[in-house]
């Protein structure tokens, strides 16, 4: 149950940019917010990185779109980032994140700046990060161009 709401949910970041132009995905959703979905895309990239990969299978790796310098770059700096390296990369990220969550029992641990965290736990973490992040993509997308719906 718990991969297959994390699986809607990823689902539903990818329809809510589907055909939008890359200026669209660019598109800020009011200042100063630097919100967009393409933001999102990048932001959701880091996340998925972050919890499995770092986390959850302990591997040592640079954090995404130079967040060590600015850590919200990932939404800081879309005005010029590439949305088809977004979307691979966050593409690759979720494939290895099912690798990742595949081969672990839900009561497996990682560490998190000393702090346990279940598989489980990131699990149920990742739909909520998905769930509040796409009511976001939700009303961009509305802003974009009127369209609306899961």
């Amino acid at each position: 149950m718990l991969n297959n709401w994390l699986e809607w949910h990823r689902g539903t970041l990818a329809v809510k940019c589907a055909g939008l132009s890359e200026e669209q995905l660019r598109e800020r959703s009011a200042p100063p917010s630097p919100l967009s979905l393409l933001g999102l895309v990048r932001h959701m990239a880091h996340v998925e990185r972050s919890w499995f990969r770092k986390v959850l299978n302990g591997e040592d790796l640079p954090k995404l779109w130079d967040k060590d310098r600015d850590n919200d770059a990932d939404f800081n700096e879309v005005d010029t980032a590439s949305a088809k390296e977004a979307f691979d990369t966050w593409e690759e990220e979720i494939r290895l994140a099912r690798a990742i969550s595949a081969a672990k029992p839900l009561d497996a641990v990682g560490d998190r700046n000393g702090q346990n965290c279940t598989h489980r736990w990131i699990l149920v973490h990742m739909i909520e990060e998905y769930a509040r992040h796409n009511g976001h993509a939700d009303l961009l997308r509305e802003r974009i161009d009127g369209v609306t719906g899961e």
